[in-house]
C-alpha cells in the first residue's frame, strides 16, 4: 500500500473544492434555441410577409410594399415554472435587426399565451407590428418590447423612436427615446438589442446599442415583474414580429438567439421595487442581498477549512514524519609537531647602589 502523502490530500482537497464551487453557483441550462438551429423548419414558423433572404443568411419580416406585416415565432412552447422542480425561469435574448426606411410601425419582441388556437391566433395582418388584438384575450397577458418608429397617439407614444415595455397592451408601462443615446431605429443602421429577465431578482432589462459596439452596462429599461406570477404554470410562445403601417419599411433580422435557465432556491433574493424601497427604507436596509451572503459564507469557510488543513498538515509533518538526523562525523587529519626545551639564563644584574 502506497503511503499516505498529506501534501498531495491537501493539494487535491483545494482543487476540487476550486471546481466544485463554480459549478454549485452556475445556473442549470435547460434547451435554448437561435437562427442557426439546423432543424429550423421544424422549430421555427414564418408567418405572413416574412421570408429568408440572401441564401438564408438573413429574414425579411416585411416587404418593401404598404401594409406589410410579418413573424418569426418559435414553435415550442415554453414556460416561466419549471415543470419538476417548480423553480422560475429566466431568460436571456438579443437579436440584430435593421429597419429602413420611413416611418412604418417598428418591430417587437414579443411572448404571449400559447392558448389552444395555433399560431394563426397569435399574428394579424393588420394588427399593430402584426400582433393580434386578442393575445392578451387568450389565457393571460402578453408581454412586448416594442421598436417604435411611429408615433402613434391612439397608445400615448412620445415620438417615432422610441423603445417600450408593453404589458397586456401596447400603450407602454414604460417607454424610452433613444434619440437620447443617440440612436436612430429607422436609420438602416444594423442594432442589436439585449432582453434579460432574472427570476431571483423579478427585473426585466433592455439594452441597445450599434451592432458590434459592444453590450451597455446600463439598460435603457428596467422594469420590475413577475413572468412566473403572469403566466404560472401555463405554456407561452416566444416571436418576433413587425409591420410596415401605411409605408414601405422593410425590418430585417440578422441573428437571434434566446436562452433559458433557472436557478438554485437559495440564490433567490427578494424583489427589487423602487417604489417599495423608498417607502421602506429603514427596513429595506437591514436586507441582505442572499446570494452575496452565503457568497461570503462559502468564501469564509473555504478559507477556514484551507487554514485547518494547513495546521493539519504542519502537524502531521512535525510530529509524523519527522526523521532523527544522524551526527555529522568530521574529517581527522593526523599531524606530527615536536617542541625543544629552551633554557634561559637570567644574569642577576647588581646595583650600584649596593655595591
Amino acid at each position: 500500500m502506497a503511503a499516505f502523502d498529506p501534501l498531495r490530500w491537501y493539494c487535491f482537497l483545494n482543487f476540487s473544492l476550486l471546481i466544485l464551487l463554480p459549478l454549485t453557483l452556475s445556473a442549470v441550462p435547460i434547451p435554448s434555441f437561435s437562427l442557426k438551429d439546423p432543424n429550423f423548419d421544424s422549430n421555427f414558423a414564418l408567418l405572413g410577409d416574412a421570408q429568408m433572404v440572401k441564401g438564408g443568411s438573413m429574414i425579411n419580416l416585411t416587404s418593401d410594399s404598404t401594409s406589410s406585416a410579418g413573424q418569426l415565432v418559435y414553435k415550442k412552447p415554453i414556460n416561466f415554472l419549471d415543470g419538476n422542480s417548480q423553480k422560475p425561469i429566466s431568460f436571456s435574448s438579443d437579436f440584430a435587426f435593421s429597419m429602413f426606411p420611413g416611418p412604418g410601425d417598428g418591430m417587437a419582441f414579443a411572448i404571449v399565451p400559447a392558448g389552444t388556437g395555433g399560431l394563426d391566433q397569435i399574428f394579424d395582418h393588420q394588427g399593430l407590428f402584426g400582433i393580434s388584438e386578442n393575445v392578451g384575450k387568450i389565457d393571460g397577458k402578453f408581454i412586448a418590447v416594442e421598436f417604435d418608429t411611429r408615433k402613434d397617439d391612439n397608445v400615448g407614444d412620445v415620438n417615432g423612436n422610441h423603445v417600450g415595455f408593453d404589458l397586456g397592451n401596447f400603450s407602454s408601462a414604460e417607454v424610452v427615446d433613444v434619440s437620447s443615446v443617440g440612436l436612430v431605429l429607422n436609420g438602416g443602421d444594423k442594432l442589436r438589442a439585449w432582453i434579460d429577465y432574472e427570476a431571483n431578482s423579478k427585473r426585466l432589462e433592455i439594452r441597445l446599442n450599434k451592432f458590434g459596439v459592444g453590450r451597455p452596462y446600463k439598460p435603457l429599461i428596467s422594469y420590475p415583474i413577475d413572468l412566473s406570477k403572469i403566466w404560472a404554470e401555463k405554456e407561452v410562445l416566444v416571436a418576433i414580429s413587425s409591420s410596415s403601417g401605411h409605408s414601405t419599411q422593410i425590418c430585417s433580422l440578422y441573428s437571434w438567439s434566446f436562452r433559458v435557465r433557472t436557478t438554485p432556491n437559495w440564490l433567490h433574493s427578494e424583489p427589487l421595487d423602487p417604489q417599495v424601497y423608498a417607502d421602506e427604507h429603514q427596513v429595506a436596509s437591514q436586507k441582505k442581498n442572499c446570494a452575496l451572503t452565503i457568497l461570503g459564507r462559502l468564501i469564509f469557510t473555504t478559507g477556514c477549512g484551507t487554514l485547518v488543513a494547513f495546521f493539519v498538515l504542519l502537524f502531521w509533518v512535525v510530529f509524523f514524519t519527522r526523521q532523527p538526523i544522524p551526527a555529522t562525523e568530521l574529517p581527522m587529519n593526523t599531524m606530527d609537531f615536536k617542541y625543544e626545551k629552551v633554557g634561559v639564563n637570567i644574569d642577576k644584574i647588581s646595583d650600584d647602589s649596593t655595591s
